[in-house]
């Protein structure tokens, strides 16, 4: 498990008082601030957050070492961390995606399918990207497709059958 759990990425400036665009990925998008502080993935750069308001597709917000729109404009792209004891326990069945990165996946009957490589989300759901012998496969990280994540055990049981309609 990793100990830093990303939590948004700046998507540009916002104006030109050196305010960054800020998707926050948190269950409650204002809490990024909470989390703080923030760090660069390389863990180089680390971040006071201050949210200024909403703004269309996330949230304007003061970074501290941020202080110009051309700073806030550099920064675009960038993912935020926070350290992992600094974020909230889940309940059972909900998992950080960076819990699941990494771990062994089998399919129902035992057959080793790869490791999950990544944790996508397009807006319909997660989706799990495994890498292994036989190259890439997408899965929906659904209960019907993904009925067991044992992180004890560092594994994940897909059953790939037809999800019933």
């Amino acid at each position: 498990m990793s100990d830093l759990i990303c939590v948004g990425a700046i998507s540009g400036a916002f104006g030109v008082q050196g305010e960054v665009r800020l998707k926050s990925f948190t269950s409650d998008p204002k809490a990024i601030a909470s989390y703080a502080p923030l760090f660069t993935e390389d863990g180089t750069r680390s971040f006071d957050v201050t949210i200024t308001r909403p703004v269309a597709n996330g949230l304007a917000a003061h970074l501290s070492g941020i202080a110009t729109k051309e700073e806030a404009d550099a920064m675009k792209g960038t993912r935020l961390y926070a350290e992992r004891a600094r974020m909230p326990d889940l309940p059972d069945n909900e998992f950080y995606h960076a819990d699941l990165i990494g771990l062994l996946v089998l399919d129902t009957g035992g057959v080793e399918l790869g490791r999950v490589h990544a944790v996508h989300d397009h807006g319909a759901g997660d989706i799990l990207e495994v890498t292994g012998p036989k190259g890439e496969t997408l899965i929906p990280f659904t209960r019907h497709a993904v009925p067991t994540v044992d992180l004890t055990a560092g594994r994940v049981i897909v059953d790939l059958s037809e999800e019933p309609e």
